[in-house]
């Protein structure tokens, strides 16, 4: 892990604090650079995005899909929890915490944003910083791969109809032009240019060039993150003041369902007899999200000062602690499982 990865926590809070100044002492800035739209998507997130997301799609290896057969356990599992589980159990708990629990605490006009932002999370099963968290258990990198290119594979057809799903079920309007959309620009076409770019690195030079070459612009993609952190809590602060806890509030049902899935996916794992070095990595993608899609949907649905991007980058603080804590439990219980 990087410099940036390991204390990523500490570099998002800090942006977040910088981002809640900013937003307070540059208020018309903020106004400006949200007015910068095209199609409800804004254009200076989609840069940051965009920043964030290439790096990780060069480092998808489609060819690796032949190798699925071989091992399919592991496999079976990740895609059951990631598109037949993890979405519906995060709208519900959205539902239970934010229309119930926590009713008396928010605005109940913001808490549809909040769900539909906590749905977007739970529909996006993380395809970057897995290989991280596959490295640091031990994973078998290869299986990993093919459990993330099969993920970007099914998510290209199926995010945008499970979320138009989930949202509908929670009264949430769909407007399925943004969602599309969103789709195309932080899927596809992310998805596209990698693989052509991971096609010409590698008649140039093999796999050596391919990860010399995500090295050198892997800056990019931290820089994104944290600049569209940034920019989310600037345009967030005034909200955020007026309410200290809403953080907090965000939090609880994120970490309830990340311990939740990784329970019921490494249960799996362990009942099946999956190898630890592939029961691991299938446990942690369920768990894990991909939160720049989520952000970038919720910023081109709901707009960037919403409520549903405001839980989308408390996804963001709460992923790194979460996952390092479940990578250590799944270290301590490696003579549980098959070798």
């Amino acid at each position: 892990m990087t410099l940036f990865e390991r204390w990523l926590t500490l570099w998002v809070a800090l942006c977040i604090l910088a981002g809640l100044l900013l937003g307070n002492l540059a208020p018309g800035l903020f106004g400006a650079l949200a007015a910068l739209e095209y199609a409800s998507v804004n254009l200076v997130v989609a840069v940051l995005i965009w920043a964030m997301v290439y790096p990780m799609m060069i480092a998808v290896d489609f060819g690796s899909l032949k190798a699925v057969g071989q091992r399919p356990k592991g496999l079976v599992i990740t895609l059951a929890v990631n598109w037949l589980i993890k979405p519906f159990t995060m709208a519900a708990l959205a539902v239970l915490f934010f229309n119930h629990v926590f009713a008396g605490l928010i605005d109940p006009q913001r808490a549809p944003e909040y769900i539909a932002g906590l749905i977007l999370l739970g529909a996006a099963p993380c395809t970057a910083m897995v290989f991280v968290w596959s490295q640091l258990t031990k994973g078998d990198p290869n299986y990993t791969l093919v459990q993330v290119s099969v993920n970007d594979l099914i998510m290209v057809v199926a995010f945008a109809p499970i979320v138009a799903f989930l949202l509908g079920v929670t009264d949430i309007s769909v407007p399925w032009e943004t969602l599309i959309l969103s789709v195309v620009l932080y899927i596809v076409i992310p998805l596209i240019a990698g693989a052509l770019t991971r096609r010409a690195l590698i008649a140039r030079g093999g796999e050596d060039a391919v990860a010399a070459f995500t090295a050198r612009i892997k800056p990019a993609s931290v820089i994104g993150l944290l600049l569209t952190v940034v920019l989310l809590f600037g345009f967030q602060g005034p909200v955020i003041l007026a309410q200290p806890l809403l953080i907090a509030l965000i939090a609880v049902p994120i970490v309830i369902q990340s311990y939740g899935i990784f329970a019921l996916g490494y249960g799996a794992a362990w009942l099946w007899r999956v190898p630890h070095k592939v029961a691991a990595p299938c446990a942690l993608i369920g768990t894990s999200n991909f939160f720049e899609l989520a952000v970038a949907v919720a910023i081109g649905i709901f707009g960037l000062n919403s409520g549903a991007a405001l839980a989308t980058v408390v996804g963001v603080l709460v992923e790194v602690p979460v996952m390092l804590s479940l990578v250590a439990i799944a270290n301590r219980t490696r003579a549980s499982f098959p070798a």
